[in-house]
């Protein structure tokens, strides 16, 4: 059987956590493959609301095994913390699977995250403070702390590793922003325990996969952010640190590109975005304040409030371009409900000029102004309705129109947040 990716379409916060646990039924597997704890997937089913910042939203199916790939940076508390919560859910989490190759956030990457963001005033990006930015800076620099390293730390080799990059850190932490300084004896036995309680998850994952491909057992890659946050695909540099987009999926689970054949690309109805950065199609209006209260557009992991804006099809043709999504997922339709007229961004009046690609350059981004087509809303609810023709005709016609300007079908609607309230056009998996 074949993979299929999940990929947030937008600036993230699409909704992703719902489709995965919503699609995880007809699968064996599900793996997260990007990012870290500033993530936040929420799945409410008949047991209660679970944010999952770290663990697949796929944990809840007996029958789903859950990946954590190599291509996710951890904190093993956050790891540990949101094992426990499961089991005192009674979840089993016996089916959940960390890679060894994945990097480890260290508690120093925790406070320079927020003392370089402090450092920027004005030109701070809205890093969500949990250290995933200079986790994988030192990936990339060679000098992380991955998965497997918590199971040695006994090897001279480590520990005098450790030892440097730790006399590293302190000199930024000490020299330049003012702080205190991190002991490696108190680290190394930080490390010593979580490899002593996360070892019983520990293993090579991209084996694990293979052989899942091999039995022909159906495997759901859970993308995190979305494409528009992508470190090389996103409104550079207002980005997260990680490939939120298809790419990451090949490199982040160890997975062939020609095991999957579906790529899903997730959409809001309308567009939200969190911290700074450009929002073309951003509502600073009372009809802005509406969606947000409605929807509790607040993130899961940082409290913050959401931006709002109408639904901005150039973004979502770049996206789809991007991803090369083979079905779509529409989410939040509801929250439109009594809101009338509904606009869509079908292009971006660029100083005398209207144009309909995304630009590169952010700041270009930053003058564009969206060019709207006017749609009527509509007043009967669509909350928790589960077929296409129970749709009111308006919100038919909306959904119509988003698949025209993307050029991808929607295959499922969204009209709430449980697992029930969803609308099956066609099946996905």
């Amino acid at each position: 059987m074949p993979a299929y990716a999940v990929i947030g379409a937008q600036w993230g916060d699409e909704g992703k956590g719902k489709v995965v646990d919503f699609l995880a039924e007809r699968v064996q597997h599900v793996v997260r493959f990007s990012g870290g704890n500033n993530a936040g997937h929420t799945v409410i089913t008949d047991t209660g609301e679970f944010a999952f910042h770290l663990i697949p939203s796929g944990i809840l199916w007996p029958q789903v095994s859950c990946v954590i790939g190599n291509g996710v940076v951890v904190d093993p508390e956050v790891m540990l913390n949101e094992i426990k919560g499961l089991k005192e859910h009674g979840v089993d989490t016996s089916r959940l699977y960390l890679s060894d190759r994945a990097h480890v956030i260290m508690p120093y990457h925790v406070t320079l995250d927020a003392l370089e963001e402090r450092s920027k005033g004005e030109q701070a990006i809205g890093t969500t403070g949990k250290g995933v930015g200079p986790a994988y800076m030192d990936k990339v620099s060679r000098i992380g702390v991955r998965v497997n390293d918590l199971l040695n730390t006994d090897d001279g080799n480590f520990q005098a590793r450790l030892t440097h990059v730790v006399e590293q850190k302190n000199a930024l932490i000490t020299k330049v922003y003012g702080g205190e300084p991190f002991l490696v004896d108190e680290l190394l036995g930080r490390c010593k325990e979580w490899g002593k309680q996360l070892s019983p998850y520990v293993c090579s994952t991209e084996t694990l996969l293979e052989n899942a491909l091999e039995n022909s057992d159906t495997i759901l890659l859970e993308g995190a952010q979305g494409t528009l946050l992508d470190i090389d695909h996103g409104t550079y540099p207002f980005v997260t640190s990680s490939s939120a987009s298809i790419g990451g999926a090949f490199t982040g689970a160890g997975v062939p590109p020609s095991a999957i054949t579906g790529v899903v690309g997730v959409f809001k109805a309308y567009s939200t975005r969190v911290g700074a950065g450009p929002l073309v199609t951003e509502l600073i209006d009372g009809v802005g304040d509406t969606i947000r209260e409605l929807a509790w557009e607040y993130g899961a992991t940082t409290g913050r409030a959401r931006r709002i804006g109408w639904f901005d099809a150039v973004a979502a043709r770049y996206s789809v371009r991007v991803n090369g999504f083979t079905s779509l997922v529409l989410t939040r339709l509801d929250v439109l409900d009594g809101i009338s007229p509904i606009k869509v961004c079908t292009g971006y009046q660029l100083d005398e000029e209207v144009i309909h690609r995304f630009p590169t350059n952010t700041e270009v981004l930053k003058r564009c102004k969206p060019v709207y087509k006017e749609m009527a809303g509509w007043d009967q609810p669509t909350a928790s309705i589960t077929s296409l023709n129970e749709l009111p005709e308006q919100a038919r016609d909306y959904v119509k129109h988003l698949e025209e300007l993307t050029g991808v079908p929607i295959d499922l609607i969204s009209t709430g947040p449980k697992r029930e309230e969803t609308v099956v056009i066609r099946p996905i998996i």
